[in-house]
């Protein structure tokens, strides 16, 4: 029997992950990178086409992989705020809800929750889902670029569940690890943290405070939420409100509109 390995952290040092333990091998992971049509079937079965503007994904690419792996960010006030971290593997996007977002202070650990894969084409999404759908509320690509495996066999890394990496965004850069905690009673998927390591870009910076808009139209919440039909005050509460409270003193500072407004649609699906 193989021997594993267990690295455990003090609670003092991540106060998400109370009740937690984390465990750097041996726990098996669920759903992660199947790739293609199998990976996309949760993602699918949870959307309505026909009224969302997300990507529906097409089949898996096939051929060699792609000499740069897609790295996105995703700001989403939905119910409750929170940022998808997507990481291109096997043909999909790896995701992980990070509710407080991502933290450049190495001594700060931010839980990191396991979604279902999503599309390539998801990636370049950015708008409302509409309101009653899953995940409803508005979208903003929040960071992008490429990112780079520092472990020789990703798929084995996120079996063990420690996956080392670096990013080249274009706010994120460096190197971070996600580790996965220890499951909790009957939970079939454990959540991870995702963890800044000490570098040249490492800082205790709140980059999600002071770099709060777009990272491809430089628009706020807000902003997405006026040009797609979205709930501008549900928006409006993810942003800085400092900020806020500047656009209301200096409107030219406001990202002007983009042409040809989306209508609202309010799905009559039931919120579950």
């Amino acid at each position: 029997m193989p021997q594993l390995r267990t690295t455990i952290l003090p609670r003092s040092t991540c106060a998400a992950s109370a009740g937690h333990h984390i465990i750097g091998a041996g726990a098996p992971t669920r759903g992660r990178g199947k790739g293609g049509a199998v990976g996309l079937a949760e993602y699918k079965k949870k959307r309505r086409f026909e009224v969302t503007p997300e990507p529906a994904g097409g089949k898996a690419p096939r051929g060699r992989r792609p000499k740069a792996l897609a790295y996105v960010i995703q700001k989403h006030r939905a119910s409750q705020l929170h940022y998808d971290f997507r990481l291109e593997w096997n043909g999909v996007l790896l995701s992980w809800a990070v509710p407080k977002g991502p933290s450049l202070d190495p001594s700060v650990k931010r839980m990191a929750v396991p979604t279902e894969d999503h599309p390539l084409e998801y990636a370049k999404f950015e708008g409302v889902i509409p309101e009653g759908e899953y995940g409803g509320g508005t979208v903003m690509i929040w960071d992008y670029g490429t990112w780079t495996p520092e472990v020789p066999d990703v798929d084995a890394a996120l079996r063990t569940g420690e996956l080392k990496f670096k990013l080249q965004g274009k706010k994120l850069e460096g190197s971070w690890v996600l580790v996965r905690l220890r499951p909790r009673g009957r939970e079939t998927r454990p959540s991870w943290l995702l963890i800044k390591h000490r570098d040249e870009y490492a800082s205790d910076e709140d980059i999600t405070v002071t770099q709060p808009r777009s990272g491809v139209s430089k628009r706020l919440l807000v902003e997405i939420a006026r040009d797609d039909g979205g709930d501008l005050e549900t928006a409006a509460s993810a942003d800085p409100p400092e900020l806020l409270r500047k656009l209301l003193a200096n409107p030219r500072l406001v990202t002007p509109p983009k042409k040809g407004r989306k209508s609202v649609w309010h799905s009559k699906k039931a919120v579950s």
